[in-house]
């Protein structure tokens, strides 16, 4: 799974990098505030599709399906597994209508360690310090309890990070990774005009090993209330 990432990168600059307009709202947050220890139920920024137009806006982390009646279903659907997401009903009309892209500057996984209850937390990044692609899927669900200005129901965007089998590098540390989208594949992934879905699921295969570098980091990582650019920083990891 992926439950814990980094996003260091001001939305500005991801809004170029992946040939994005910036929401509006996002344009106050420049330079935004890096969060080195995301974590579900907060907002991630997040690219997708709108009237043909490539966005990137943020997104509540833990996809709340369009017929939920409580919001708190989304706690638990942080995460879709690439295997059976076309099968599940809260995942496969956003797959086939609403995907995305959540950017990451790396991501956490926790290894465990042969005879030690604690486990060791891994920092994952790309080798060349560019942005993961994370693949998503994203919808909207509507509030019928409460109305905006205008006596329209709010709106929540919310969005999930699908995982998938790990690459070679990834599973000494864990069973699952995010599943990480060449830039080749973007403009196919987002056309909300491409109902492929098989042709889509072949793209849910594992990052190649050397796209990706790790290191051991503190255990301080594991409280969501720690945020910091030394949680990313290489530590001296669990003695076995």
């Amino acid at each position: 799974m992926c439950g814990r990432f980094a996003s260091t990168t001001p939305p500005d600059q991801l809004a170029k990098y992946f040939g994005a307009e910036m929401a509006e709202r996002l344009l106050d947050d420049v330079p935004a505030r890096a969060n080195h220890n995301v974590a579900p139920t907060q907002g991630v920024y997040t690219v997708f599709e709108d009237g043909g137009v490539r966005r990137i806006d943020t997104f509540h982390w833990g996809l709340v399906p369009f017929w939920a009646e409580d919001p708190k279903i989304g706690n638990r659907m942080i995460n879709a597994r690439a295997e059976t997401i076309t099968k599940k009903r809260s995942f496969a009309r956003p797959f086939a209508r609403r995907r995305c892209i959540i950017p990451a500057d790396g991501f956490y996984e926790w290894k465990t360690i042969e005879g030690r209850k604690k486990k060791q937390p891994m920092y994952m990044s790309r080798v060349d310090g560019e942005p993961f692609a994370f693949a998503g899927v994203w919808e909207v669900w509507k509030d019928r309890n409460h109305t905006d200005t205008s006596g329209e129901p709010l709106q929540l965007f919310s969005c999930t990070i699908i995982t998938g089998e790990p690459n070679e590098a990834v599973a000494a540390v864990h069973d699952r990774m995010p599943v990480i989208l060449p830039p080749d594949v973007w403009d196919r992934w987002l056309d909300r005009e491409n109902h492929d879905t098989d042709a889509l699921r072949g793209l849910l295969v594992p990052a190649p090993s050397q796209l990706i570098r790790m290191h051991p980091v503190s255990t301080d990582v594991n409280n969501v209330r720690n945020n910091g650019p030394e949680l990313i920083e290489e530590a001296e990891p669990i003695s076995e």
